[in-house]
């Protein structure tokens, strides 16, 4: 439950954008810069804050950044106009960390041949936090408007935050005494590991391009739904959100699957099925009830592609695995961020047309560094190798 929470917060503006945007006077190309500062400033506090899960305790530091997440959510909710509702989003995306810190606190605590299902299931846990952010923030807000969604999640936060002490246990293991460098070393310490483990380029880049992808196309569709042209309310966008529910239980089984035949193999086995998913996007975007298989297909295989990347690097020396993930992670939310300026800017310039061949020619391009990869590396996960 805390993971899902505190993983909801980015994604409550994606059925709701619309809304805001005309809340606040602005236009859909404009309203694109809130995520897209909240998932920059995400990258940002990732590349400063995340490392530190290397030398402090994991607890400690999910309460803190709990803790921020709270003041930025509350800057939001109060927020009487544009410029401070953003600096609010930017303020929660900075803090966002503690959901990224538990795949690699939990790869130190399991056999490597239980990799991939474990990392699916914390994947899962937030997928589970994104769909209840957006279909809970498209039904609220139509029945009772936008601002609404951030009183809940700001109150969701607060009893987050006060109940995280008391349900996280204060014994945790101690961090390898290898890393326990000043804070400045520790950060540094991130860029070396890009010429000695360069496959993490390759694979943040497949995860930068699937999740700028994904941003691009919820923001894309909720203003394609909105518009006067489909004539949906909010609701609609969340209840389409909601079919992509059946991912929390196909990841697992296909982080199962990745284990048995290769990370590599089985992201390019995704990505192929997921470019089909994607070219249906054009022709199906103008019913609501034919949009919904291409959605089952890419919400169900876009996190298994996640996992395939993720087992890629997580296999790796246990003292490495956070600042490896910061690397990844930085660059997972640099793409989210591009996505989020381009999939308003495009469907503000060329509608749902020009956004169905956008997400279509992404698709083509990642399943190329798919391939890539499978070639250069082959199918299996990388072997551990130090710094």
């Amino acid at each position: 439950m805390a993971v899902a929470v505190v993983t909801a917060n980015a994604y409550y503006i994606h059925p709701i954008i619309g809304d805001v945007a005309e809340g606040f006077g602005v236009s859909d190309a404009k309203i694109g810069i809130v995520p897209a500062l909240n998932q920059l400033a995400l990258a940002i506090g990732i590349l400063l804050l995340l490392p530190l899960g290397d030398r402090y305790s994991n607890r400690n530091l999910t309460i803190v950044f709990t803790a921020g997440q709270c003041l930025g959510l509350i800057v939001m909710t109060l927020a009487p106009g544009f410029a401070l509702f953003t600096v609010g989003s930017t303020v929660l995306g900075f803090f966002t960390i503690a959901p990224y810190l538990l795949p690699a606190y939990a790869s130190k605590r399991v056999a490597p041949e239980r990799l991939g299902h474990v990392t699916a299931t914390l994947t899962a846990g937030i997928i589970f936090g994104i769909l209840v952010a957006r279909v809970g923030a498209g039904v609220i807000a139509e029945h009772f408007g936008w601002r609404t969604v951030y009183w809940a999640a700001t109150l969701s936060m607060l009893a987050i935050a006060i109940a995280l002490p008391r349900i996280m246990p204060k014994a945790e293991a101690a961090a390898p005494k290898v890393v326990r460098q000043p804070y400045v070393q520790l950060v540094m310490s991130v860029f070396p590991l890009l010429r000695s483990h360069p496959e993490i380029m390759i694979s943040g880049a497949i995860q930068a391009i699937g999740f700028g992808q994904f941003i691009a196309l919820w923001l894309a569709l909720a203003l394609h739904l909105t518009s006067p042209e489909m004539g949906y309310g909010t609701d609609a966008v969340g209840y389409l959100a909601g079919f992509a529910a059946l991912s929390v239980l196909t990841t697992p089984k296909l982080g199962q699957w990745s284990d048995r035949v290769g990370p590599r193999r089985a992201r390019l086995y995704l990505a192929l099925i997921q470019t089909a998913g994607t070219a249906l996007l054009l022709p199906f975007g103008g019913n609501i009830w034919l949009l919904i298989i291409p959605i089952l297909i890419t919400s169900t295989v876009g996190p298994a592609i996640d996992v395939g990347s993720r087992m890629t690097f997580l296999s790796q020396e246990p003292a490495l695995r956070t600042r490896l993930t910061t690397i990844y992670v930085v660059i997972m939310f640099i793409g989210g961020g591009a996505g989020s300026i381009l999939g308003t800017a495009v469907f503000d310039a060329f509608a749902w047309q020009g956004t169905a061949i956008a997400v279509l020619a992404s698709c083509a391009l990642l399943t190329m560094l798919c391939g890539l990869a499978l070639k250069l590396y082959g199918s299996g996960p990388a072997q551990p190798k130090t710094a």
